[in-house]
């Protein structure tokens, strides 16, 4: 059986467009691998280390972004984010689907390094929509909440270097769309080198196969 290449999806979207709650609700059967950010902020409640981000301190994580261990990284709302080079590399190897959720300044960055990554843009309904989830968090105080809102206004700016774009009005609704991304970008000629290698027939003999095309068929 031909195994189709691997695939790098990076699903951005403003903060409170519900990135995490999509990406957590991708069925691993279907192929997808979550790849874990690494962060220099603190965690929020319910969040463990190693399953929703390396929490590590600045020391540990300027010195992974120097040795070239991170395929992006970021500075947002005060904190850094990166993305460790090792997991991503091998689970592409192996065909895997890599999900990873970042901010547009990171997808921009992998867009350079991965030129055939599938960029995708989570929206919420609207601006005021956004503005409820961030406060209903209850998270953040207000000024960090103003800092994520206005980030957020610029980000839309990005979307036309995105490749899609998908509205989260319901969960279960945003999952089905990028599924059926995913699924149309895996019948890319360039991501199934092995069926397209198999069909070409370097070695059929067509002058052989007329010849005994009635036994064939018998």
């Amino acid at each position: 059986m031909n195994i189709p290449k691997g695939m790098l999806v990076i699903i951005s979207g403003p903060s409170g467009s519900g990135k995490g709650t999509v990406v957590k609700k991708l069925d691993p059967d279907k192929g997808y691998a979550l790849s874990v950010s690494m962060t220099t902020r603190e965690p929020r409640p319910g969040e463990l280390h190693g399953r929703d981000y390396f929490f590590v301190e600045e020391e540990e994580f300027i010195a992974a972004r120097d040795n070239n261990g991170l395929i992006e990284h970021a500075v947002f709302v005060g904190n850094l984010y990166g993305t460790p080079r090792k997991y991503v590399e091998e689970a592409i190897a192996k065909g895997r689907i890599v999900v990873l959720e970042i901010e547009v300044e990171g997808a921009l960055q992998i867009r350079e390094k991965f030129p055939d990554a599938v960029l995708i843009f989570l929206m919420p309904p609207d601006i005021d929509e956004l503005g409820r989830r961030l406060f209903n968090r209850h998270t953040e105080d207000k000024m960090t909440i103003e800092q994520r809102l206005n980030r957020a206004k610029n980000e839309i700016k990005y979307i036309s270097r995105y490749d899609y774009v998908v509205l989260n009005d319901e969960i279960e609704l945003a999952v089905d769309r990028i599924n059926t991304i995913v699924s149309a970008e895996s019948l890319k000629p360039h991501r199934n080198p092995g069926l397209i290698e198999d069909f070409k027939g370097d070695e059929f003999d067509v002058a052989s196969f007329i010849l005994r095309i009635d036994e064939l068929v018998k």
